[in-house]
């Protein structure tokens, strides 16, 4: 009863989550100074009027707002995303093959940024006060304070254009065929945007373990481990990691929506056929409304998807924080 109790509660917020987001992107995107005849007539030279009138039939322009918005939205449910102006694709196939590449390049920036904030917090942890902590500390605030699209300039700057260790951009070598680009030469192109979306959550997940790893060492089970001889390094092990290694992980899942906001700047420096590109082409130059408003409709299902394994992990790994729960 309790578990059926609870996705029932995780369907009613990610429903009303997801009917907010649509109602607000929509509200949005209509008010926009973005007229869709004009882009239509800009993006198909010398169409006719009668085709033009279509388009408008199609689209609603004519239409209450309320009245597009809802016919919108029974498009989203029914499966019918609307066909994207730019690619001439339906939206459904532009987002599937743009997330795949999307995809390996979150996955990877989002496992770099796990291992390296976790690791570098773990340093900050164990010689607190010390030379490493104090390096390493000043280092992470700064990271914080700096946007991705800088650090995703400097990276360019230094690897690619100064020193010509990495490629500008894209995810393959340029001219190339799909069928005959090597695995070696996808992680070429990969390691820049992944270092540079992972910079995006290192420096705060760094920070986050480092002070929990204080709060272990200030704990009384950690003052009596120090009574029986035990040195920080074998509290450390034994205590430490494990103790912060969970929020750390619970973070991580919930880091999503900073992911993906990332991927668009990170895709669009490094032109990097994902869907944080498409997103922003399709939301500025293009005004591709129809892909844009897809986009975020999936974006808001990925984010939710996320924040829901971190509320099911952190119910799992302590069930007091379970609604309902006898604390």
């Amino acid at each position: 009863m309790g578990k059926l109790k609870s996705v029932v509660i995780y369907g009613a917020r990610g429903l009303t989550l997801l009917l907010a987001v649509s109602a607000l992107s929509f509200a949005l995107a209509s008010v926009s100074p973005i007229d869709p005849e004009t882009r239509y007539r800009l993006s198909h030279p010398g169409v006719s009027d009668e085709n033009v009138e279509k388009m408008r039939a199609y689209w609603g322009v004519d239409e209450l707002p309320v009245a597009r918005y809802l016919g919108w939205l029974g498009g989203i449910l029914r499966g019918e995303w609307g066909v994207s102006t730019s690619y001439r694709r339906p939206v459904l196939d532009v987002i599937g093959v743009r997330f795949k590449t999307s995809l390996l390049l979150m996955m990877t920036a989002w496992a770099l940024s796990g291992l390296l904030g976790f690791s570098a917090g773990c340093l900050m942890g164990a010689f607190r006060g010390r030379w490493p902590d104090r390096i390493v500390r000043p280092v992470c605030l700064f990271l914080c304070s700096v946007p991705t699209f800088w650090v995703g300039l400097m990276f360019l700057a230094v690897f690619a254009a100064g020193l010509g260790w990495f490629p500008f951009g894209l995810a393959v070598p340029p001219g190339v065929a799909p069928e005959a680009v090597t695995l070696g030469q996808r992680i070429h192109h990969l390691i820049l945007p992944a270092l540079t979306l992972s910079f995006l959550s290192f420096a705060g997940l760094a920070l986050h373990t480092r002070e929990k790893l204080f709060d272990v060492y200030a704990s009384d089970y950690a003052l009596f481990a120090r009574a029986r001889g035990e040195s920080d390094a074998s509290i450390l092990f034994r205590h430490g990691v494990r103790g912060a290694l969970i929020p750390a992980v619970i973070m991580q899942f919930g880091s999503f929506a900073e992911l993906f906001g990332g991927s668009v700047f990170a895709e669009s420096i490094f032109s990097y056929p994902g869907l944080g590109a498409a997103a922003a082409a399709a939301g500025t130059g293009a005004a591709d409304m129809p892909l844009f408003l897809g986009i975020v409709m999936f974006s808001a299902c990925f984010v939710f998807a996320g924040n829901l394994a971190a509320n099911i992990l952190t119910q799992i790994i302590d069930p007091r924080t379970r609604e309902g729960a006898n604390v």
